[in-house]
């Protein structure tokens, strides 16, 4: 397992100190980038994972959920171990999007809402290193996790065979289903909610490992 800590609903206050506080719990750093159009939230642009680039180690795990991916992708400052994922379904063609993220030397997502056909994925699959399974609608945090979303990743995980993609999953995760995600096939957990909404967010964390039977101190 791979833990990718979602900053959605932290304290933005102080993002620096909150993910050095659970940098060696976690494996990425996930931004949820929204442009109020795409999904009806606006959160932040490229501003806050720029200013943070230089000062933490860990690779970023950059999801756009933003109608024009192939514009605002360049404006991203990115290390190539770090990830931007975009959606099949926005405004620009996925193989633009492909394009402008390829660019800028880094690996290359896409992702999907929790109601769209994987089949929209196929033609893409040699060309990307990461798939992004919502198991919530996109657009805000603390929702619940969306119980066909273990058929959904077990189906994607047939589809893609023995390509070197890597399975995330971002939504209603916690202790309660993370084991039951990572057998249907995914490899990278996304967590916000569970930890942040929790007393303990370090603890929150280290429950999310215990859960997955991967302890981790």
């Amino acid at each position: 397992m791979k833990l990718s800590l979602s900053i959605l609903n932290a304290d933005l206050a102080c993002p620096l100190a909150v993910i050095q506080g659970l940098a060696d719990l976690v494996d990425y750093v996930h931004f949820d980038v929204m442009d109020g159009h795409f999904v009806p939230n606006l959160t932040f642009g490229p501003l806050l994972p720029n200013a943070l680039r230089e000062k933490i180690a860990l690779p970023f795990d950059i999801h756009l959920m933003v109608d024009r991916p192939a514009l605002y992708a360049p404006r991203f400052a990115v290390r190539p171990g770090d990830v931007i994922t975009f959606h099949v379904e926005a405004l620009d063609p996925p193989d633009a999007g492909i394009e402008a993220v390829r660019k800028l030397g880094c690996r290359v997502g896409l992702s999907l809402r929790p109601r769209t056909p994987l089949s929209l994925l196929a033609p893409y699959l040699d060309q990307i290193d990461w798939v992004l399974v919502m198991s919530v609608e996109p657009g805000f945090g603390g929702q619940s996790f969306l119980p066909e979303s273990l058929e959904r990743i077990a189906q994607l995980r047939r589809m893609i065979g023995d390509r070197p993609i890597q399975i995330a999953v971002d939504g209603g995760l916690g202790p309660e289903n993370v084991a039951e995600v990572l057998r249907a096939g995914a490899e990278v957990i996304v967590a916000g909610a569970a930890i942040f909404r929790a007393k303990n967010p370090r603890e929150a964390a280290l429950n999310l490992w215990k859960a997955a039977g991967l302890p981790r101190t």
